[in-house]
């Protein structure tokens, strides 16, 4: 039975990207600057964790050497000195983003050459005249925010007026986003929805990647949570990934938490939802019953990126990858012959980096299962050789971009 499963750690960088100082980025590592924060007790945090990173079952496959193929230095607490029994590496994007979508497609075996439109970091940042299309579309009384800012926080200043008033929260960051928050039932989730839809029509010209629902609950400031309710409308994928080869070929392709939002289901034939990184773990687990021979599940890991790097929490995301180290084995117990999986990121968001945005960095590329040996598969020139392998296993016609590592 030849399957496939793409795990995506969102934002789990391991440094070196060779072009990371056109990004303003050059020395970020998410992953070696957690290790290091974590060794020397900066990344502990009273009943979370303490002491150096451990993640045995990752540093098995392979991270720790990646990684040091990656930025020449192994991460502190990563090292496993013994036989890596499976392929691992490292993954360079060719894209011209350090975002979500650039990242996922590219993964998928589409790069994206083109330049995503951005929002100046200026206050108001969104156009006066788009937003009066979508103040008049919606029937809104108007919004509110209107500015770069961290979500949490926006909500948190901004949340009690938006009850009071009706009005919408609109902020942005460095990403090709437009993000509107608002209440699930004083404003309506479904007028969330709509008025994001509205949104996303008005943006597509202006190639802004996602349109962001970020609905959440509470009654004041102190409690206002985001709930798992969150919606990305994005713009569809340009040309066909090996997402939508699979499915043209009759294959079944699972996507898990929020990645059917990020390809526009372009190329999904079931998505199964799931809040946090143990329930999408379990959503992951539900979805390997359901796969038969020939598919492929794709599962996003979004917490080390959405609650860890962009609060930039670098205890929180020790204790978020320690946590998923543990998770692993129950996965790789359930893993039958001919399986292959590939646990990767789309880029890096460097806990300890100045800012709140991603950050420019390679990726690891660790790919095992019972059928995978031992293999060395060096720097891959672009993402794409990842969907291409996952082709190649599944035994579909190649696309256009990236080879096979095994």
């Amino acid at each position: 039975m030849a399957r496939a499963f793409l795990l995506i750690m969102d934002s789990f960088g391991i440094g070196g990207a060779p072009d990371a100082a056109a990004f303003g980025d050059e020395g970020s590592n998410t992953l070696g600057h957690i290790a290091e924060n974590c060794a020397s007790g900066k990344g502990d945090r009273d009943g979370l964790r303490a002491g150096p990173l451990r993640l045995p079952n990752l540093d098995r496959l392979g991270l720790g050497a990646a990684a040091a193929l990656a930025s020449g230095s192994r991460p502190a607490g990563l090292d496993y000195s013994g036989t890596i029994d499976n392929a691992w590496g490292v993954g360079r994007e060719v894209s011209n983003g350090k975002d979500t979508p650039s990242g996922h497609w590219e993964i998928a075996g589409l790069p994206v050459p083109f330049d995503w439109g951005y929002f100046p970091d200026t206050e108001p940042c969104f156009p006066d005249e788009l937003i009066a299309q979508i103040v008049e579309k919606a029937g809104l009384p108007g919004i509110l925010g209107n500015k770069h800012a961290s979500g949490t926080v926006i909500i948190e200043e901004l949340g009690d007026e938006h009850i009071k008033t009706g009005k919408p929260i609109f902020y942005t960051s460095a990403d090709s986003v437009m993000q509107i928050a608002a209440h699930e039932t004083h404003f309506g989730l479904e007028r969330l929805y709509e008025i994001c839809q509205i949104a996303r029509d008005l943006t597509y010209d202006m190639m802004i990647g996602r349109i962001i629902a970020r609905p959440f609950l509470g009654e004041t400031a102190k409690d206002f949570k985001r709930t798992g309710n969150r919606h990305d409308f994005a713009i569809e994928p340009t040309a066909d990934t090996v997402l939508d080869r699979l499915k043209a070929a009759g294959r079944q392709v699972i996507g898990v938490g929020k990645i059917s939002d990020i390809f526009a289901a372009k190329g999904i034939t079931k998505s199964i939802k799931a809040n946090g990184n143990s329930a999408l773990f379990d959503a992951m687990m539900e979805a390997e019953t359901l796969a038969g021979d020939g598919d492929l599940v794709f599962v996003n890991f979004v917490d080390f990126d959405m609650l860890f790097g962009h609060r930039r929490d670098v205890p929180g995301y020790a204790h978020a990858l320690e946590a998923f180290d543990a998770m692993l084995p129950r996965f790789i117990s359930q893993m039958k012959d001919g399986d292959l999986a590939i646990i990767t990121a789309d880029h890096g968001c460097d806990p300890t980096w100045r800012g709140t945005d991603h950050t420019r960095e390679q990726v690891p590329i660790l790919a095992f299962g019972p059928g995978i040996g031992p293999k060395q598969i060096g720097v891959r020139p672009t993402f794409c050789d990842m969907g291409e392998t996952i082709a190649a296993h599944l035994g579909i016609e190649p696309g256009e971009h990236g080879s096979s590592f095994l």
